[in-house]
């Protein structure tokens, strides 16, 4: 895992001062350059001044101040975040990705998981950010600008998170194909799901899509349903 070939700036928000000193000499070892807020006040300053490639966020700071900060931050930018919490119910975790989460880990969790999750989000980042040669996708009345990570709807921009971008890429560039739920889940995430409930999460993302892209939701024609496998995006 070669975290220094991103040259990445990440923020850990946790009131948790031994998880704070863990992750900051693991992640400082492999190669990122870390900051510490211990509170939401705290990551808002530092979002503001530091350019950031990632946030790693504890949703539960003293007095839930972690929500606060947290919408904050996607009100504002597309910086990826990963959400450490206790709370391991699949409500809170499908919350976490309907409100625009890139990913979720419960406590106690795994350092080396951390750093997994951390460097697939980063490399997919990365890999849409080195694209050179402008490509643009139209599909009746919506273009996929595969360069810029952006789309408009007729001639308004539609704001995405960078995973709805993501999921949207790889549905556009493989228009007229249907695509199973563990496949794009494999290569958005970028290993391999253990359980329905990170199936379940790409079901959400496409919910969170079809009523930021269709027209009519219940009727969707652009991100059709192969029932029983995946999602398909129409044909060019």
């Amino acid at each position: 895992m070669l975290a220094q070939e991103y040259n990445a700036t990440i923020l850990i928000v946790d009131d948790d001062s031994v998880v704070c000193q863990i992750l900051t000499n693991r992640l400082t070892a492999l190669g990122y350059q870390i900051f510490i807020a211990k509170n939401d006040k705290e990551a808002i300053l530092l979002l503001k001044k530091t350019k950031l490639s990632l946030v790693i966020i504890d949703i539960m700071l003293s007095k839930r101040n972690g929500y606060g900060f947290y919408s904050e931050l996607k009100k504002n930018s597309n910086i990826p975040v990963i959400i450490l919490t206790a709370l391991g119910d699949i409500s809170d975790r499908i919350l976490a990705f309907e409100c625009g989460a890139d990913d979720y880990l419960i406590k106690p969790f795994s350092p080396k998981e951390l750093e997994a999750r951390i460097y697939s989000i980063l490399r997919r980042t990365n890999r849409t950010s080195l694209k050179t040669n402008r490509r643009l996708l139209y599909f009746d009345n919506l273009t996929v600008d595969t360069t810029k990570k952006q789309i408009i709807k007729g001639k308004r921009q539609i704001h995405l998170t960078a995973i709805e971008f993501s999921i949207v890429e790889l549905l556009a560039t493989n228009a007229g194909k249907t695509l199973s739920r563990t496949y794009i889940f494999n290569n958005i995430w970028g290993y391999k799901p253990s359980r329905y409930l990170d199936i379940r999460v790409v079901d959400v993302h496409i919910s969170r899509l079809r009523a930021k892209l269709e027209n009519d939701v219940k009727n969707p024609c652009l991100i059709l349903t192969a029932r029983g496998i995946g999602y398909m995006f129409q044909s060019l």
